[in-house]
């Protein structure tokens, strides 16, 4: 006992004033990339070299591979988002009311797109909304100014980028593939641990399941940085795909065990016992043991594949589930709050507000990135003061007047790398807090060479960027972001309607496994939509519920599919017409006379028939009791 509390305490990192050496490491690698990036801007005479630190400041990630990804999707965005900046202001520059309606309509569109993504993707989706609010709306009153001002955007963004890659590549900054392994298999011993409580015949918590999907589905966004950690990146990335894919799959085996073990009980202690029904039902739990041990190899085979760089022996795609209604009504509200504030600065005529106008933009398109875009606005109003407090100390009591760069180097150290300090934290709080106070500071700082000193104009820059924030928060309590409430009832609706059919996507066909993720990802957004709600365990046990039969259905109609071509296609057929009609009785029927059949020819059949007796199970009136394993708990 004692050798292993001192091998607990030699494995800690060190720590120093409270920080891990990960972190200041980290913090380091933040402030050379930083300097590096101010550096090579005023050498190269860049219009705006501020925006290479910005860009630093908004890459400031841990490892190696979410910095290139992130960094790869800053790009492609801000090509997307000067184009349509160019764009916009070619064809309205002349009608100004026009001009913010139709910058009002860009950034619902945005917001809606980020709402159908998810991890980068959702940010370059903002980053399209940002690009244009920094290029077209600063330069509203001098249009033919957008393309030099892009063409500088994007000189400055590719400099901060490549900034922060030699920075990463000569420090060795960690890689993310053992963060991801390590998570996985902490997973994968938890759907284990719920498998063999199961397996003893103890009730678990429909909450405790949908926990854990929520926990693989949400490493979905993450495991697409591991293309860009190394050339083995996209080995790793499939690796792990695989491996959540199969860790779902796995779970979703172990709550069709609990589910058959409440329909075998409630046989056993029917009046009518019937002995062909209990056969089928032992018959698919065997099948259905078996099958689990066999995705725990697969998963764990996948696991070594993913610690040795290597493709797995078997791929899956990782379909998202994302609500339409959703992401329209968010982009709808967005435009709304976004037009609104636009049309106060127009009315009130308030000369320069171009820059308050443009970080209006940028709060409500990196909101929409966040869980609660409205909890994230009031993040960015706590962090405007602070940083315009950081810029003014910096501006005007540290450097006073002088322009040189080692002085400017040492200046920036304390606050950029105390901001990412706090951005290492794993406060979610702290940690947002830290980065808007870095980009927001080293925007407000805005470093030039020469560095300007008019106080007139610093005083503006820091009310305009108050006000803005204030006035998005204002706006959103007008008209407030979607409630988890309002959330949870779309996701409910369109649960619903699913159960009338089998497929969502006609035209593109997934494999029960794949299928199974992508409900997965459903229940991820309802446990999250319904996590402060009263009803929330009530939704909680219905998305389970849903889950079950959608995954056995999908499961049943595969199984099928492989044998319409065979000679037990007759008796498949006989199945998927009982499957049509969403029949407890006949599906449970059908599953006898296919292994029937199968037996006769001297065939094996016993999948499809577990995948029958399942559906029939689930579909069946133990469903509510079972599918809510739920609602006992143990």
């Amino acid at each position: 006992m004692q050798a292993k509390a001192v091998k607990a305490i030699e494995a800690r990192p060190p720590f120093f004033a409270g920080f891990s050496a990960n972190s200041w490491a980290f913090a380091v690698r933040v402030w050379l990339a930083c300097l590096l990036a101010l550096y090579t801007s005023f050498w190269l005479q860049l219009e705006v070299p501020s925006s290479a630190a910005i860009t630093v400041a908004i890459l400031a990630l841990p490892t190696r591979g979410q910095g290139l990804e992130k960094a790869g999707f800053r790009l492609f965005a801000t090509a997307i988002g000067v184009a349509a900046s160019i764009g916009i202001a070619g064809f309205f520059s002349q009608t100004d009311v026009l001009l913010l309606a139709v910058l009002g309509v860009w950034v619902g569109l945005c917001v809606c797109a980020a709402a159908m993504l998810d991890g980068n993707r959702a940010y370059a989706a903002a980053l399209s909304c940002i690009t244009v609010a920094l290029i077209t709306i600063q330069q509203i009153d001098s249009p033919q100014q957008v393309f030099p001002t892009g063409v500088a955007r994007g000189a400055a963004l590719v400099v901060g980028v490549l900034a922060v890659a030699f920075v990463n590549d000569v420090l060795a900054a960690p890689d993310y593939h053992p963060v991801v392994t390590n998570r996985l298999e902490a997973l994968q011993r938890q759907i284990m641990n719920y498998a063999e409580t199961v397996l003893r015949g103890e009730t678990l918590s429909a909450y405790l399941a949908a926990g854990i999907l929520k926990d693989v589905a949400a490493l979905r966004s993450e495991i697409a940085s591991l293309r860009t950690e190394s050339s083995s990146g996209a080995a790793r990335s499939s690796a792990a795909r695989s491996a959540m894919v199969g860790l779902v799959t796995a779970l979703s085996l172990a709550r069709a065990l609990a589910l058959l073990s409440t329909a075998a009980m409630q046989a056993s202690v029917s009046i009518d016992r019937d002995e062909r029904r209990s056969n089928l039902l032992a018959t698919c739990r065997c099948w259905l043991e078996s099958e689990l041990v066999r995705r725990d190899a697969e998963v764990e085979s996948s696991l070594d594949a993913l610690r040795n760089g290597t493709h797995p022996a078997v791929s899956h795609r990782a379909p998202l589930y994302r609500s339409g209604r959703i992401a329209v009504e968010s982009g709808f509200r967005a435009s709304i709050c976004f037009t609104l504030i636009a049309a106060l600065f127009v009315i009130a005529g308030w000369p320069t507000t171009e820059a308050a106008l443009s970080l209006v933009a940028v709060i409500i398109g990196l909101g929409a990135t966040a869980p609660d875009p409205r909890k994230f606005t009031a993040i960015a109003i706590l962090a405007t003061p602070i940083s315009c407090l950081l810029a003014g100390i910096l501006k005007y009591f540290v450097f006073n007047g002088v322009s040189e760069f080692a002085l400017l180097a040492i200046g920036l150290a304390p606050v950029v790398i105390g901001l990412a300090l706090l951005i290492s934290l794993p406060n979610p709080l702290l940690s947002s807090l830290g980065r808007l106070s870095l980009v927001f500071t080293l925007a407000i700082l805005a470093p030039t060479n020469p560095q300007s000193y008019d106080p007139l104009v610093f005083v503006i820059t820091c009310t305009l960027a108050c006000l803005a924030a204030l006035l998005t928060f204002a706006a959103q309590v007008l008209i407030p972001p979607l409630s988890g409430k309002r959330r949870l009832q779309l996701l409910l609706t369109e649960s619903r309607g699913k159960r009338s059919g089998l497929r969502d996507r006609p035209g593109r066909r997934l494999s029960p496994e794949e299928a199974a993720f992508r409900e997965a990802t459903r229940v991820q957004q309802i446990v999250a939509a319904s996590s402060s709600l009263a009803q929330g365990q009530c939704a909680v046990d219905e998305a389970m519920n849903d889950f079950d039969r959608s995954i056995a259905l999908e499961r049943c109609d595969a199984e099928l599919d492989r044998l319409k071509d065979g000679p037990l296609a007759e008796a498949a057929d006989i199945g998927r017409a009982a499957l049509a009609r969403r029949d407890a009785g006949l599906l449970l029927a059908a599953a006898g006379q296919l292994r029937r059949a199968a037996t006769q020819r001297d065939l094996s059949a016993e999948a499809a028939c577990a995948a029958l007796v399942l559906a029939s199970v689930t579909l069946g009136p133990s469903t509510s009791a079972a599918g809510s394993i739920g609602a006992r708990k143990s």
